[in-house]
């Protein structure tokens, strides 16, 4: 690598549902983090890499901090929270809002703990007139010493090179920590769950997306084509009657949509079969939510 490369890791904090994984799988360029416009889409610390000729940045998604009601929610937070202090540069995503409520208020008491920069990004400008963001900017700008204040638009690309420069600008020099090929430290069998998780939580309202994690059981490689087999878990007896359907439409269509994206990631022919499974208040079980893959190693 040449003397003046740059690399670190950089971090999106934020309230439930304002963009960090649009943000991130637009910045690199592909689908990694499942997306949808229910708070708390995001339950794992998710990394990607962005890698060009001037750096390497090594971005890490986290869930939304928000108050937690159970175990899962509990280590949703400390995820986040336990981030914040391990990173170069921290990413504050917020809405275009002069309105700064209980649940900003506590990320600005998270924020007070890091040493690190951080760059206020107020996303969804392309949702309000330009007056109305800089009122954003200017309401922010009296409560926290920001090293940036960057508008973007995560869904339409609006301001993305200049975010970029802003957070390659507060890295330090040194190597870069993966291939330039790299995208992501998620394994495919994660990635997999992540998106039959997301066609669920598009598709189906109320409560239900909440209260259902996705396990791969089986994902076999053949003659060009992966044999993949999942399950769909659930809480209550009622939810697995939804999420089946009526003559078991709603599952069909779960995976048929999981299904497509996952052909493309992968790049080849899925059979994807999926089940429904009951274990009651999973999202209390400490061995039930390591099994699914929220467990605190990272936190340890």
């Amino acid at each position: 690598m040449i003397d003046n490369f740059k690399s670190g890791f950089v971090t999106l904090i934020g309230r439930p549902n304002v963009g960090k994984s649009t943000l991130m799988n637009r910045i690199i360029g592909q689908k990694i983090a499942i997306t949808s416009d229910k708070p708390q889409t995001t339950r794992n610390r998710i990394q990607t890499v962005f890698t060009s000729e001037e750096g390497q940045i090594v971005f890490v998604d986290t869930p939304g901090i928000h108050k937690s009601k159970n175990k899962l929610g509990d280590y949703m937070v400390s995820t986040a929270q336990r981030t914040i202090g391990e990173v170069d540069v921290v990413l504050w995503l917020v809405e275009p809002t002069t309105f700064i409520g209980a649940g900003e208020r506590y990320i600005l008491e998270q924020l007070e703990r890091t040493k690190a920069p951080v760059i206020l990004v107020i996303n969804k400008i392309d949702s309000v007139k330009p007056e109305d963001v800089l009122k954003a900017i200017d309401t922010y700008r009296t409560e926290y010493e920001f090293a940036e204040v960057v508008p973007v638009s995560a869904k339409t690309s609006v301001n993305l090179n200049e975010l970029m420069a802003c957070i390659m600008k507060y890295l330090p020099y040194g190597p870069a920590f993966y291939d330039e090929d790299t995208i992501t430290d998620q394994p495919e069998r994660q990635i997999v769950a992540e998106l039959i998780r997301e066609k669920a939580l598009r598709l189906m309202e109320k409560e239900v997306p909440h209260g259902i994690a996705v396990s791969i059981e089986s994902m076999k490689y053949r003659k060009k084509m992966y044999d993949i087999e999942a399950t769909i878990v659930c809480e209550r007896d009622s939810h697995k009657g939804m999420i089946i359907g009526k003559n078991g439409a709603m599952l069909k269509k779960i995976g048929s949509q999981a299904r497509v994206e996952i052909e493309e990631m992968l790049e080849c022919k899925v059979n994807l079969q999926l089940w429904v499974k009951v274990k009651k208040d999973w999202r209390d079980s400490d061995f039930l939510l390591k099994n699914f893959g929220y467990h605190k190693k990272e936190l340890d």
